[in-house]
């Protein structure tokens, strides 16, 4: 958890809004980089992260920590998200069903294959983290899952547009039912994405949703 006493995040501040860069010298990715795999060593050590640990462990002085993530909320959001890419976009002709499979990680066969660089380790410290934390889960949602969404809705969208999806369908909604049948799985269930029947499982729950979205 983020402890407090080091740095809080002011009572007018917006937690979920991007880190605006400040003017003066470029950044030094090098040192970005060093501050950000110090405080996933710091999570995934299950330790909380304060800026005494961030500069102990990344060798960076506080003055560059705060020059670059003016709160521990901001700094742990983008740590949380190292490794995780924004999806491209889907072709205009890729067929909708399975774009969802792929977008939970399906094949057409059903099975969830392993996601390259996924941990399942730091995905429950991840959940651990920003449950125990609002102002963390805003930022985190805001500034980096939030954009993940945007290929798939897209998609969706189109497919509304094309006429092969129902007029009046709301594809964030469609989006948040699907990605609740996974999370489900992982986090109410305990169960493994990569087990056959979490597959099957989220497959059914596709099937289901997408006959309520054709049109």
């Amino acid at each position: 958890m983020v402890a407090e006493a080091e740095v809080t995040v002011g009572a007018g501040s917006d937690a979920g809004a991007a880190v605006r860069r400040r003017p003066g010298r470029p950044r030094d990715e090098e040192i970005d980089g060093q501050i950000l795999q110090a405080t996933l060593s710091i999570i995934d050590a299950g330790e909380d992260v304060t800026v005494g640990r961030v500069v102990d462990r990344s060798g960076v002085s506080r003055a560059a920590l705060y020059r670059r993530w003016p709160s521990l909320t901001t700094l742990i959001a983008a740590a949380l998200d190292v490794g995780r890419m924004v999806p491209p976009e889907y072709p205009d002709d890729q067929d909708l069903r399975e774009a969802l499979l792929e977008g939970m990680g399906l094949g057409d066969d059903g099975v969830a294959p392993s996601a390259p660089g996924f941990s399942e380790e730091r995905f429950r410290q991840r959940i651990r983290l920003v449950m125990a934390d609002r102002a963390l889960q805003k930022a985190y949602w805001t500034s980096h899952v939030s954009r993940r969404r945007v290929p798939l809705i897209n998609a969706l969208r189109r497919g509304i547009e094309r006429g092969e999806l129902r007029a009046d369908l709301d594809a964030d909604a469609c989006f948040d039912a699907i990605a609740g049948a996974a999370y489900y799985q992982i986090v109410v269930r305990g169960e493994r994405l990569s087990d056959p029947g979490v597959a099957e499982r989220l497959s059914a729950a596709i099937d289901v949703i997408w006959r309520g979205m054709v049109a």
